[in-house]
């Protein structure tokens, strides 16, 4: 019998900003990245649904859906 796995905190779109995130497996030799920008919408009241990453030992930065950051198969929340 399995344990049951621990749930992620929810995430707010809102509260990304400066957020420390780390991929499971690393893209173009980059593993740690950084919230730097949660895009708004372009009609007022829309849902946030774009946020900008940016790696932290290169400075490349790349917009990605903010929904992707829930899905633990590719990202770990913090720096690891």
């Amino acid at each position: 019998m399995s344990l049951p796995s621990a749930p992620m905190n929810p995430l707010n779109p809102k509260k990304l900003l400066l957020s420390k995130w780390t991929a499971v497996t690393p893209m173009a030799r980059q593993k740690h990245f950084l919230v730097i920008s949660v895009l708004e919408p372009e009609l007022p009241g829309g849902k946030v649904e774009w946020i900008e990453l940016q790696a932290v030992h290169s400075g490349a930065s790349s917009r990605m859906a903010w929904r992707a950051l829930k899905d633990s198969s590719h990202w770990l929340q913090g720096w690891r």
